[in-house]
């Protein structure tokens, strides 16, 4: 298979008919059969796929060129995500903005070159994945809650760990979910999944959900600051799902749907 056919794969399962500006191939390559697959995968992992004999290595965080550089870009996509919640679009839009210009700054100054030059040195072909695997684990992750916790109006915060924690996937993981605002015994309210839009949009985000009704977000990981500013508001619950059993939900899938089609894959650096 092509570096191209193989991120198509991942594309469709996601349902999205391009490569959003965070999932880039960075040396592309043909007549792929063995894959290296890993949360973080920089130039010590690039080596690895290429001592240990691996045609492709993967990434699922973006490291090079620019998916780094443009990575801000695909935040826009929690306009939409808001909207979906009864956030009104100019606001979203707004309370948006300072996350989005705060990590386009931080890119810009990145060497984004890092990983890439020596995925091309080595003659290793090299990709990353990281929107397409986002939106299959969050919708996945939102459907399973809204269909466990049906019929439940007054669920607490416990009740959702609970429910997350009869997946395998969060039950072993050594980070598993967490409560970081609310108390065990508080009412879960509307609860919304925000795995993907690139990175966690800030504390103004955060309220613009719970303005609109949302009662609890379950994300991936929160900053301290964030956590800091909704306990002070005192409106909102967050639970942290885990930032390594989160990803792994979608790059499974992904990767369950390569082997499928006759990829042998292997994974390593944080995919549980």
């Amino acid at each position: 298979m092509t570096t191209k056919e193989i991120m198509d794969i991942a594309l469709n399962l996601a349902d999205l008919f391009e490569m959003p500006s965070d999932t880039t191939i960075s040396v592309s390559g043909d007549n792929i059969k063995k894959v290296l697959i890993g949360i973080d995968m920089d130039t010590p992992e690039i080596m690895l796929g290429k001592q240990l004999g691996f045609d492709l290595v993967v990434s699922h965080h973006p490291k090079a060129d620019g998916a780094v550089i443009d990575f801000h870009n695909v935040m826009d996509i929690q306009v939409d995500k808001m909207v979906e919640f009864g956030v009104p679009i100019n606001k979203a839009q707004k309370v948006l903005q300072k996350k989005k210009t705060t990590v386009s700054i931080g890119n810009h100054v990145s060497n984004y070159d890092r990983a890439s030059s020596a995925a091309k040195l080595l003659q290793m072909p090299f990709m990353n994945i990281h929107m397409p695997a986002d939106l299959i684990g969050e919708r996945f992750t939102q459907k399973y809650l809204d269909v466990k916790l049906s019929g439940q109006p007054k669920a607490t915060l416990q009740e959702v760990v609970d429910v997350l924690n009869t997946l395998e996937i969060y039950n072993s993981a050594k980070a598993s979910p967490v409560i970081r605002c609310g108390a065990s015994s508080d009412y879960a309210g509307k609860i919304a999944v925000l795995f993907a839009g690139g990175t966690n949009g800030g504390a103004d985000v955060y309220k613009a959900y719970f303005d609109a009704g949302v009662g609890t977000i379950v994300a991936m990981h929160a900053p301290e600051d964030v956590i800091k500013a909704v306990k002070e508001q005192n409106i909102g619950n967050i639970i942290v799902a885990g930032h390594m059993p989160s990803d792994s939900i979608g790059l499974n899938a992904i990767i369950d749907a390569w082997t499928e089609n006759g990829l042998e894959v292997t994974k390593m650096s944080g995919i549980l």
